[in-house]
């Protein structure tokens, strides 16, 4: 398990850069550059000349790249001159924020998941399992700008009973002041997600309750409630242990859509902005960051296996 760990690790390092050159990469592809987005369009050539030999543009994009890593390796991910605050800062600030509503939203989508789909499959092909699957599929498929929209006229617009918009705070705190604000968001995100997850629990859950050890402990006499919590759960969760982890880099990425939609003032809103307004050092400190998160979701996935599962060896 260690050697195994010790290659992911560096299969995780080596995935890293090329994540960090590729997007380092497009952002210099880019019609006029980094200089011409910093300074806008009606830049003098004497001006974007001056800019590029300040912060190193002119020269070869191999040494552009190695100062850039440099910088990277010391926390440096950069300077964004849209918002005149150095990117570290940035994400600092907003990152925590984005990881409150994506998380809570992840947590209780998986609280909820779990007991729905281990109930759907022990009572499966009845009117309870049909009507919790049309659900699932019908939360699956909708896109979660329109799920919010319609959450927003529905509790919002028509009944007053929450905010539209998220609580806008720079801090943590500032957002917890306002609870009531953060319901719809999380609703939004909580729905999406629990749909992928109860339809994959319902699914292992079926493999799990099918197999010989669950027949034999059935002969033994077992009662239903030892059998799926002591038996057949921790089989089943594998899978769900799985999306969890790959959900991981969900905690920046999941909350762009809804964060714009809410107007929460996350990480998600931040790329919507940077993108729009060319801001080419938060938008690669974000890819860097979601880089980093999908690598230890897939780390943190492996070793979520080999603990729910025995049988599983790492060689």
């Amino acid at each position: 398990m260690t050697a195994y760990l010790i290659r992911r690790v560096f299969q995780s390092i080596v995935v890293l850069i090329g994540v960090s050159i590729i997007g380092f990469i497009l952002e210099h592809l880019l019609p006029g550059g980094p200089a011409k987005a910093m300074l806008g369009n009606r830049a003098t050539p004497l001006a974007i000349q001056t800019f590029n030999h300040a912060n190193g543009f002119d020269k070869p994009l191999v040494t552009q790249y190695l100062v850039y890593m440099g910088h990277l390796l010391q926390g440096n991910l950069g300077y964004s001159y849209k918002l005149n605050q150095p990117v570290s800062q940035i994400l600092a600030r907003e990152v925590p924020k984005s990881v409150l509503l994506v998380g809570s939203a992840l947590i209780l989508s998986v609280i909820i998941a779990i007991p729905v789909g281990v109930f759907q499959a022990v009572r499966r092909n009845g009117i309870v399992d049909y009507a919790a699957t049309s659900i699932s599929f019908l939360l699956y498929s909708m896109p979660s700008f329109w799920l919010g929209l319609i959450l927003i006229i529905a509790f919002a617009v028509n009944t007053h009973i929450f905010p539209a918009q998220a609580p806008q705070g720079s801090t943590i705190g500032q957002i917890i002041a306002h609870p009531s604000g953060l319901v719809l968001p999380v609703a939004t995100l909580t729905l999406v997600s629990f749909a992928s997850f109860s339809r994959y629990m319902r699914s292992s859950a079926i493999e799990a309750l099918a197999q010989d050890w669950i027949r034999t402990a059935k002969a033994k006499g077992l009662s239903q409630r030892a059998i799926l919590f002591k038996h057949m759960l921790r089989n089943a969760l594998i899978p769900i242990a799985t999306l969890v982890g790959l959900s991981l880099p969900s905690l920046i990425t999941a909350g762009v859509v809804v964060e714009s939609v809410f107007n929460f003032p996350g990480t998600g809103l931040d790329f919507v902005t940077a993108a729009t307004t060319e801001d080419f050092a938060l938008l690669l400190g974000i890819i860097i960051l979601v880089g980093v998160l999908t690598v230890v979701g897939n780390l943190l996935a492996d070793i979520a296996y080999a603990v729910l599962d025995p049988r599983v060896r790492y060689k």
